[in-house]
C-alpha cells in the first residue's frame, strides 16, 4: 500500500510532467481550477488548485474533502502512483471505476487531452 509521502510524490511527479507538457496537453493543464484528490485507502485528501499547468497541493487532511473542488479525484494510493509512473493507463482505470474524476462538463472536455 502506498504511503502519504508516496502520493504526495506522485502528485509533485505528475504536476512536473504537466507543466513540462506541450501543445493541447499544456492546454488542458491551463485551468484555474480548485483540485481535490481523495486517496481512499489512506482516508485522505490532497487539496488545492490546478493552475497555470500545474498541481498547488495546499492542504492535506483525514477523511473526504471538507469542500467541494471544481475538479475531484478518487482513487487507491497505489492506483495514483501506479497512474503516474505510467503503470495505469487513466482512460482504462476511470471506465473500470477504479479512479474517478468528476468536474463540470467544460472541465471534462478540456481535460479529455490529459486522459
Amino acid at each position: 500500500m502506498a504511503t502519504i509521502e508516496e502520493c504526495r510524490a506522485a502528485l509533485d511527479k505528475l504536476s512536473d510532467n504537466m507543466a513540462a507538457s506541450e501543445g493541447d496537453v499544456r492546454g488542458a493543464a491551463a485551468l484555474d481550477r480548485s483540485l481535490s484528490c481523495r486517496v481512499t485507502d489512506l482516508d485522505i485528501t490532497f487539496a488545492g488548485r490546478l493552475k497555470d499547468g500545474r498541481i498547488e497541493v495546499l492542504d492535506t487532511y483525514e477523511g473526504p474533502p471538507h469542500e467541494k473542488a471544481q475538479i475531484r479525484l478518487t482513487m487507491t494510493g497505489d492506483d495514483l502512483v501506479a497512474m503516474v509512473d505510467g503503470e495505469l493507463n487513466f482512460a482504462k482505470a476511470w471506465g473500470s471505476g477504479r479512479v474517478k474524476l468528476e468536474a463540470g462538463l467544460r472541465d471534462l472536455l478540456r481535460l479529455r487531452s490529459l486522459l
